[in-house]
């Protein structure tokens, strides 16, 4: 018990410590020199050199067909609002430590299941402080080391897709953070070559609704509600 207050008291102290830099230089200008920028929404919607970017023409369904795996360059993690005496800062933490599959039915057309790991204890921001926090207290990941998404509804594309187009979907499935489950509906954008795939999307959650308590010091809060991110490229086979 003793450690573990220590951590606490070291998670909350590196919050305060967020907070006291704010309020000497003032929360606007916290947000806009001292925070560091948030990272961008998730979307396939990249150069052309992304590796799904494809070239022009239909994709044969038959190709798609089988298991998919994610490969490196994924990455999850959440996107929350900081307020600081009134004033939002965005803040994402990122981990690219995801492992997840996916299968696709004989159609080509139907992704039958899916299921997405992630790593939550190796998620980070711009602050270690902050982190500690996250992962010691609010999400408990001694505990509950991994979140995790596991399709329950398939999900079928009316017609199969040109190489390298984006195909924006919807996709239903449990969320399970800091060991609580919920059924939630992704919007999800895609594109595939046929070989590699990208995916990327968005979930709104609201902390309680996993038994997360978003940490509040009066002068430096986490909004209750946020978002857990991903954007993933997975390979067939």
């Amino acid at each position: 018990m003793q450690k573990k207050h220590k951590i606490l008291i070291g998670a909350g102290a590196g919050l305060l410590a967020l907070g006291a830099v704010g309020a000497l230089v003032g929360p606007s200008i916290y947000r806009d020199f001292f925070a560091a920028p948030a990272a961008d929404v998730p979307s396939v919607e990249r150069p052309a050199d992304s590796p799904a970017a494809g070239d022009a023409g239909a994709l044969n369904p038959a190709d798609l067909a089988g298991e998919w795996s994610v490969a490196a360059g994924s990455e999850a993690g959440y996107r929350v609002d900081e307020v600081l005496n009134g004033t939002d800062v965005t803040v994402t933490g990122r981990t690219q430590e995801v492992t997840g599959t996916f299968t696709i039915g004989s159609d080509g057309l139907t992704l039958d299941a899916a299921n997405v790991v992630v790593d939550v204890a190796s998620i980070a921001t711009d602050s270690g402080s902050r982190d500690a926090y996250f992962r010691d207290q609010a999400l408990r990941t001694g505990e509950h080391p991994e979140a995790t998404f596991t399709l329950t509804e398939p999900v079928t594309l009316a017609e199969a897709p040109q190489s390298g187009e984006t195909v924006r979907t919807s996709a239903t499935g449990e969320l399970t953070l800091a060991g609580t489950s919920q059924t939630v509906t992704i919007d999800v954008e895609l594109r595939s070559d046929g070989t590699t795939a990208e995916l990327a999307g968005s979930v709104p959650i609201t902390f309680a609704d996993y038994g997360v308590t978003a940490p509040n010091l009066g002068f430096v809060s986490v909004e209750p509600d946020g978002f857990v991110e991903f954007q993933l490229v997975a390979n067939r086979g």
